[in-house]
Parts: C-alpha cells; sequence; structure tokens
C-alpha cells in the first residue's frame, strides 16, 4: 500500500507504518517530501557572501580556476564581505566546482590503429640520458642509453629503434624537444631541415605535442618513470660504461615486452608479430646523422680525432675516410663499411690495433753495420762478436775502437774457435778490454764455466712413524 495513501486514510503515522510495514519515521519522511513537492521549492537562503559572488566567479574565470580563496579575500574585504574566512572558503570552492564542470577537459581514450604511431621522449638521472620509444598498438616498449641530447644522438637512437621493430611507423609523436624543433609559427612547431630529411629517409611523418599538454605523450611518459625506477636505480647505470648500459637496456625491454601489458591485456611480443607487416619498410642504408667528419689516413695509418690518434689498416693509407662516434665507439667508415672501430680514448692517447699492422709491433732491430776496416775485420767472425760490440757499448767502453785490431788479430795466434769461446766468456762475465780477452784465451779450456741458477728442487719426503718424548728419557726420569 502507498505510504501517502495510507496516511491519508489513517490520518496517523504509527497507523500508516503498521498498514505499510514499516516505521513512523519513515512514514514522516515520506509525507513531508510530498508536501513540499506540492508546495513547490524552497525558497533561496540568503547568504553573507553573496555581494561578492559574482566577483569571485569572474576572478575563477580569468585564472582558469587556479586562484585560492587566500588571495581573493582581500578583495571581498575590500567589496564588503563581513563574513568569515571559512565561510568564504565555501563560496570560493562552490565557485571553483561550477567552473571546472563547464570547463573540463573531456578526454578520450587514446586508440590507435596497427603500425600507426611511435612516441618517443628522453629520460635522465645524473649525466646519464635514456631515449624511450613505445609503439602505441602493439605496446612494444625500446630503450637505448646515451651521454648526452643532441640531435644526432636523438636520430641515431631512433634508426636503432626502427632496426629493433623491424620497420617504420607511419607517425613518429615527440614533445617540443630542442634537437628536433627548428622553430614555433602559430603555436605549430617547425622541424629541423635534419630531421625532415631523417624522416624522408625512412618515410614517416614527424608530429610535436601541443605545448604544456603531457597527456597527450603519457604512453612514453610513463615508459620514462618505470625505466628510471625498474632500471637505472635499482642496476646503477652509470654514463662511465654505456656499452654495459645498452646491454643491461636491451634484456629489460625483452623481459618487459614478454610479459602481460595491463593496459591492453595481451603480451607486447606477440602484438607485435600482427603489427610488424603493417610496419614500412626499412631503408637498405642507415641515414647519416649529425655533422659528417673527413679525416685523411696518414703515413702511420691512424686518423686524428679530438686530438687523438686510432688506427686503420695499412691499405687505406693515404685515403679520405668517415669518422662516426656513438656511445664511446669511434668508427672509421670507407665507402659505407666499417673498416675500424676504437674506444674513445682521451686526448693525446693512441688506440691501436695490431691486426691494421698486420700482427703485433716487432722489437726494434738495430743491427752492427762496420765501416772500417778494423770493425769488418772484427765482425767477420759472426754474430758472436756483434754480440761482444752491443754488451761493450751497453756498458760504456769508450776505448773498444782501439781494441778491435788487437781482438781481430788474436785469430792468428789462438784460432778462432778458441778466439770466440774467450769472447762468448768475456760477455758473460763483462769484460771487454783487449787484455781481459787475452787473459781468459790464456787460462785456457780448463776453467769452470758457471750457469744461471735453475728452477727450485721440490721433493716429497717419505713419512716416517714418530714416537713420543717419553720414549727417550733414561732410566725412570720423565723428560
Amino acid at each position: 500500500m502507498d505510504i501517502n495513501a495510507a496516511y491519508r486514510e489513517v490520518g496517523s503515522y504509527r497507523a500508516a507504518a503498521t498498514l505499510c510495514g514499516t516505521t513512523p519515521k519513515t512514514v514522516r519522511r515520506a509525507v513531508a517530501a510530498a508536501e513540499a513537492e506540492a508546495t513547490g521549492p524552497a525558497p533561496a537562503v540568503a547568504h553573507n557572501y553573496d555581494t561578492v559572488a559574482d566577483i569571485v566567479a569572474e576572478r575563477v574565470a580569468k585564472t582558469n580556476g587556479l586562484i585560492s580563496a587566500k588571495r581573493l579575500l582581500p578583495s571581498a574585504r575590500a567589496a564588503g564581505y563581513g563574513g568569515s574566512a571559512r565561510n568564504f572558503r565555501r563560496l570560493v570552492a562552490k565557485v571553483k566546482r561550477a567552473w571546472r564542470a563547464d570547463h573540463h577537459r573531456g578526454r578520450r581514450p587514446g586508440v590507435w590503429a596497427p603500425g600507426d604511431m611511435l612516441v618517443i621522449d628522453w629520460g635522465q638521472i645524473g649525466s646519464l640520458s635514456a631515449f624511450c620509444a613505445v609503439l602505441a598498438w602493439s605496446r612494444v616498449r625500446f630503450v637505448c642509453f646515451a651521454d648526452n641530447q643532441r640531435a644526432e644522438t636523438t636520430l641515431a637512437a631512433l634508426a636503432a629503434c626502427f632496426e629493433a621493430l623491424g620497420g617504420v611507423p607511419r607517425t613518429v609523436l615527440s614533445d617540443r624537444m630542442g634537437c628536433l624543433k627548428g622553430g614555433t609559427v602559430a603555436g605549430v612547431v617547425v622541424p629541423t631541415s635534419d630531421y625532415v630529411r631523417f624522416a624522408n629517409h625512412y618515410s614517416f611523418r614527424p608530429d610535436f605535442c601541443q605545448g604544456a599538454d603531457p597527456e597527450s605523450k603519457g604512453l612514453v611518459e610513463n615508459l620514462v618513470g618505470y625505466v628510471k625506477s625498474d632500471l637505472m636505480v635499482p642496476e646503477e647505470l652509470t654514463v662511465a660504461d654505456l656499452a654495459a648500459a645498452n646491454a643491461a637496456g636491451m634484456t629489460w625491454a625483452t623481459e618487459v615486452n614478454g610479459q602481460l601489458h595491463s593496459e591492453i591485456f595481451a603480451v607486447p611480443a606477440e602484438r607485435l608479430l600482427v603489427e610488424a607487416p603493417l610496419l614500412g619498410a626499412l631503408p637498405s642504408l642507415r641515414a647519416r646523422t649529425g655533422k659528417l667528419v673527413i679525416r685523411k689516413v696518414d703515413r702511420l695509418s691512424c686518423v686524428r680525432f679530438g686530438s687523438a690518434r686510432y688506427s686503420v689498416p695499412t691499405r687505406h693509407i693515404g685515403r679520405q675516410v668517415e669518422v662516426r662516434v656513438a656511445d664511446g665507439t669511434v668508427d672509421v667508415i670507407v665507402l659505407g663499411a666499417v673498416v675500424a672501430s676504437h674506444r674513445l680514448v682521451a686526448p693525446g692517447e693512441a688506440s691501436v690495433d695490431d691486426d691494421h699492422y698486420g700482427g703485433p709491433r716487432p722489437a726494434p732491430q738495430r743491427p752492427v753495420r762496420p765501416k772500417t776496416p778494423a770493425e769488418k775485420a772484427f765482425c767477420a767472425l759472426g754474430p758472436v762478436a756483434e754480440s761482444f760490440i752491443k754488451a761493450a757499448a751497453a756498458s760504456g767502453i769508450t776505448s773498444l775502437a782501439g781494441d778491435l785490431d788487437e781482438l781481430a788479430g788474436m785469430e792468428a795466434a789462438h784460432g778462432r774457435a778458441a778466439l770466440l769461446a774467450a769472447l762468448e766468456r768475456a760477455v758473460a762475465f763483462g769484460r771487454f778490454r783487449a787484455h781481459d780477452v787475452r787473459s781468459i784465451m790464456t787460462a785456457g779450456a780448463g776453467v769452470a764455466r758457471p750457469t744461471a741458477p735453475g728452477e727450485a728442487l721440490i721433493l716429497a719426503l717419505p713419512s716416517v712413524p714418530t714416537r713420543p718424548l717419553s720414549d727417550y728419557a733414561i732410566g725412570d726420569e720423565q723428560p
């Protein structure tokens, strides 16, 4: 039975509640609501801030709902408001709610077609920068690290991203990063000429976000924070070893791309298999990025870059070569092929690859070249005589030139074999005068010939049984 009809029938809250199976309070509320509808809406209640409500609404609209009640209160006091600050804050909150209801951003979920959009951005912790990219439809993530955010570094990272994805999307969206922005005209971003050439090479359309609109690239903003919190900080990556950082980035990207994505409820790596055929084809050669650096290979088969030397195979001596630097590596390129690759070294140093010169550097050879008749006669004795001259010169024997005639003449008196043996013994004992060699020959072959000490002799001694000291006691004495 209807509550209002029961009340009109019996005229009592309690009796109507009994008939309807409810409580008297419920009957009273229902009757009061029906009477209120019959009499019309209640008249508006006057407030002490009504005189300044228009001023507050104007200032809130002018500041896009950002002005605070504390800042508005002095103006309201000057306009005649005499109420409390707390009541005035209620007015400002009410006006802000009304303004925001009419001026909400009204965004909608992003929906992308396969192969349509790639979103890129840079993140940084200390001096280590992270290039992050997300393929919008499949949500495949890519990350690489660098020590700067220059245009050539950004374009090289973008080219590496295309190669990792296996194709080129139709549009690349970025924020208004200065390395890719040539200027702004009427709010429209003009890309740099290098970026336009790069986009034409890979056949994609460069696009930029609106100013102060981070929501338009929330995909990659989330990735930047994810890379910082889940990779850069836990792994303690530093700019000192970019190769290790990039290796860790590749491993991390493979791991996260193989996990279920909470937004699309699918595995990005599996969705990439569907999206990859819809990506644009990669060009046969990677686009050139940055300033073209040309060097000439000098006679040392090296190129100079950054006040340092880097070796090149000797067949390229005299040729003009291209030098590229990326991720701490210097690549020397000839006709599009890398012929030498070195780690970047400090100014004044040299990075030399032995394979470029046919093997390790040989020890310097300084042969003995006799010129005078005495020198020629002595050197005719063979290698032993040359060794004698080198050893005597190293010992600082300045009178050696005058002794060569006498040394060569000893062959006639004692024979070549005895003279050569005496010269060998003289070199071994450091005796380089002519009379020293004569004394050695006079001593003859019976003298001892010392030899260099050999290795230590290590013998395994047999183990023997042992007895206590008490067994050696005399009589009843104890040790």
